[in-house]
């Protein structure tokens, strides 16, 4: 029987596709759309980086057959990922079969074999490739094949060609075997709906290494240090072990929050390597080694008996010690040097609480590269820079304007998974969720890789004759113009006014997207490079003089400016196809000489349409700052509405599931008790009782959120009930008072508040008729 949330998944992505199949904003057919949705869940996974949809196909039922949906190059050249989907449009869950994955690696291979082929005059610049010379400029997949054909770096740094099979139905034999084409090894794996639903529940795919199935031995020790938070090892890695290691997985080896800084160049360190070739009996004395995580780890016990192996890892990461294993793998595959004496020590921690699992890897990361030259303290998602953004993010809404009566959120995730864990924290119940989604709407989210395309893209920044920020840097990938932003487009601190002008740059690019179109409506092939260019071109022709705050106050761009804009993406397309060497005007583009090529040349650019888009400083609005005390406000006010829309009730259940199941300490009990309270007499909740309060909700969520469920069905009957409630007045008090002298069910002081009311001596307050109702609502019971 197939699991309900799985079901749902299904159902809901296929609704989602349905939709978007209305549209060019998302893809022009459904198998496309899937493609992407399957690629963003891997993207924010971490398992591809910078992918691109690109359709092709020919030949299909004959042995020339080839097929391909997405592709992905890594920057320094040493990974291609090829994706071929097999999509199902039924409205229920089917099965995939074991010939239809078969198929599907087959088509995806030829592709690979036909646009890779060179003939033996490949040095000449005549070269044929037979694929690539007949495919269209204009087709989606031209620029990837004529890549693979015709650039001589990727030819000879590839290392890695990943096939990835995409499908929404159910598999369940095994992955195609690996296989080699023109020296390249192709690597096949299949992602069905099963994994993309794990994948969408999970923040990161797992790596796994089976050293004792590979033929590696690799003795370790135990550290003898106890705690709840990790276990320490010391082993001893061979270097053909860490080779091929490399050698199947590259950069997806580092852990997340530092792989944008320390990637796998694919460049030799040259140390490492003199040692490696002269002295490789000295390696293990001369290197610092290798810092790793896993989740989980297996042993074997030594020919002796006497000692541990390490068999199995889990959820490998290398947090420090990157360079140290390319080069290793480099200087044996390059110089052909021989690694079979050459030894890493590893320093292995395995993470035992589950729960901050993430948390704890990044700490050690942290720490571990704390000698770099580029310290990952100051590189990763902790910084100031980052936390204010995401305190802005949470405390400011877009402004009411006509036509728009709901406020929402720019919702921005400084970490991966902050907004999936914010919907399942905030929305605890579907009313809480679905105000939610209103409030914090998908694509109004955005990642720190997208922040710094957005402000990348809109102004070049240059120091001196040296070019720092530009539009080629936003083509070239998200990690590598991410470290330029890092490096040199950061502000010292981020106020509610930087905030406002970046949401406007990112629906500036984002409205330029739009208008440049999905095919087969779009304006070319090379949206990912044409957007940027024209955004930091537009922005240099009107000497940044775009009026962003009024872009912020509308949430939109005028239809002047997008007709501009489009009209501007065609030329600036046209003029970069014509000035790339050799066609490969993707690589062009990424060139800092590409850019200056474009800022300088004479386009006749109407930009008069555009005038009332510009600043006027005769007219300009005076904005307002905010302080952080203002913003800091706006967050205990949420925090504590969130809390109090918890009914009484519940939260008298959480306090009872604390005793009983001792997952909340007594003061927290004893909290959620105070909180109780609180809510029913609806009075105000100190700072402690907020803090510990949500810390409380947290646990709730986390071990037992069946407790929250009832919440809507109870708010709704207290509703209900409130709408049946009798109005005080001092007569219906004094009935009360008598009525209570003779049958004694109320508690003295309660008795004596409604006493003071009728003598005059307290007054009907709010507060006092909430206290009267509440003892209206006891006496009922008794008869009253």
């Amino acid at each position: 029987m197939q699991d309900i949330e799985l079901i749902k998944f299904y159902s809901q992505w296929m609704q989602d596709i349905a939709a978007m199949q209305q549209t060019d904003e998302e893809g022009s057919n459904s198998e496309q759309i899937f493609t992407q949705g399957a690629l963003d869940l891997l993207c924010e996974a971490g398992e591809v980086e910078n992918y691109r949809t690109g359709y092709d196909e020919k030949a299909l039922g004959t042995a020339k057959q080839h097929k391909i949906n997405a592709y992905a190059i890594a920057e320094n050249y040493e990974t291609v990922d090829l994706f071929i989907s097999v999509f199902k449009g039924t409205d229920e869950i089917t099965k995939t079969t074991n010939d239809e994955i078969e198929q599907a690696a087959k088509r995806i291979s030829n592709f690979f074999r036909k646009a890779i082929y060179a003939n033996d005059n490949e040095k000449s610049k005549n070269y044929k490739n037979e694929y690539v010379d007949e495919i269209e400029e204009t087709s989606e997949i031209f620029q990837f094949a004529n890549t693979l054909a015709r650039e001589k770096d990727l030819r000879d740094n590839l290392i890695r060609v990943n096939a990835t099979i995409l499908t929404n139905g159910l598999f369940a034999g095994d992955f195609p075997e690996n296989i080699e084409i023109s020296g390249y090894k192709i690597y096949f794996k299949v992602f069905d709906l099963q994994a993309l639903y794990n994948v969408s529940e999970k923040s990161h795919i797992p790596i796994e290494i089976n050293f004792f199935e590979d033929g590696f031995e690799v003795p370790c020790i135990a550290s003898p240090s106890v705690n709840s938070e990790y276990q320490s090892y010391l082993a001893i890695i061979p270097g053909m072990a860490l080779a091929s290691i490399y050698e199947r997985f590259g950069s997806r080896l580092l852990e997340q929050n530092v792989r944008s800084f320390l990637q796998f160049s694919g460049k030799i360190n040259k140390g490492i390597r003199g040692t490696i070739k002269d002295e490789p009996h000295m390696f293990l004395a001369f290197n610092n080694g290798i810092a790793a995580t896993a989740d989980e780890v297996e042993f074997t016990k030594n020919k002796d008996g006497n000692g541990l192996l390490l068999s199995k890892v889990n959820d490998l990461q290398i947090v420090n010690g990157g360079q140290t294993t390319a080069s290793i793998y480099h200087t044996w595959k390059k110089d052909k040097a021989n690694i079979e004496n050459i030894f890493v020590q590893v320093k292995l921690s395995v993470v035992k609480n589950k729960d901050n699992f993430s948390t704890i890897v990044s700490r050690i990361s942290e720490y571990a590269n704390t000698q770099n030259k580029v310290s990952i303290a100051d590189l990763s998602s902790n910084i100031p820079y980052h936390i204010d953004f995401e305190k802005l993010s949470r405390s400011i809404y877009t402004p009411l304007f006509e036509g728009n009566s709901l406020q929402t959120r720019w919702f921005y995730e400084r970490a991966r998974g902050q907004y999936k864990n914010a919907r399942l924290k905030e929305g605890f119940t579907k009313s809480r969720q679905k105000a939610f989604d209103l409030k914090n709407p998908k694509n109004q989210m955005f990642t720190k890789e997208e922040l710094a395309k957005y402000i990348n893209a809109y102004e070049e920044i240059i120091d001196g004759k040296k070019l720092l920020i530009g539009p080629h840097f936003v083509v070239r990938g998200n990690q590598k113009n991410y470290i330029q932003f890092i490096n040199n487009n950061l502000v010292k601190k981020a106020n509610n006014i930087y905030f406002e002008d970046t949401i406007a740059k990112a629906i500036i690019f984002k409205a330029a997207e739009k208008a440049y179109g999905v095919k087969p409506n779009s304006i070319g092939d090379m949206r990912y490079v044409t957007v940027p260019y024209t955004i930091s071109l537009f922005t240099y022709l009107t000497e940044n003089k775009l009026d962003l705050y009024k872009i912020w106050r509308s949430q939109s761009v005028s239809q002047s400016l997008k007709e501009l804009l489009y009209d501007m993406m065609k030329e600036i397309e046209s003029f970069i196809k014509k000035s790339a060497p050799g066609g490969l005007y993707g690589e062009w583009a990424k060139k800092d000489v590409c850019w200056v090529q474009v800022k300088t040349h004479k386009f006749n650019f109407d930009l008069s349409s555009i005038k009332t888009d510009l600043i006027d400083k005769k007219n300009a609005l005076k904005r307002q700052l905010i302080s952080e005390d203002e913003t800091s406000v706006q967050q205990v006010q949420e925090e504590i509405e969130k809390l109090k829309s918890i009914p009484y009730t519940i939260w008298k259940k959480i306090e009872e599931f604390g005793y009983n199941t001792k997952l909340l300490s007594d003061l927290q009990s004893n909290i959620a008790f105070t909180i109780a309270g609180r809510v029913r007499t609806n009075t105000k909740l100190s700072d402690n009782e907020r803090n510990t309060g949500l810390k409380i909700l947290d646990i709730v969520i986390t071990k037992a959120p069946e407790i929250l469920f009832d919440a809507d069905d109870i708010i709704e009957t207290e509703k209900t009930n409130k709408s049946k409630d009798p109005e005080i007045t001092l007569e219906l008090i004094k009935k009360m008072v008598d009525w209570d002298r003779q049958k004694k069910k109320l508690k003295p002081h309660h008795f004596r508040m409604m006493f003071d009311i009728i003598n005059g001596t307290e007054t009907l307050t709010q507060q006092n008729k909430k206290y009267c109702l509440m003892n209206y609502n006891l006496l009922k019971k008794y008869g009253f």
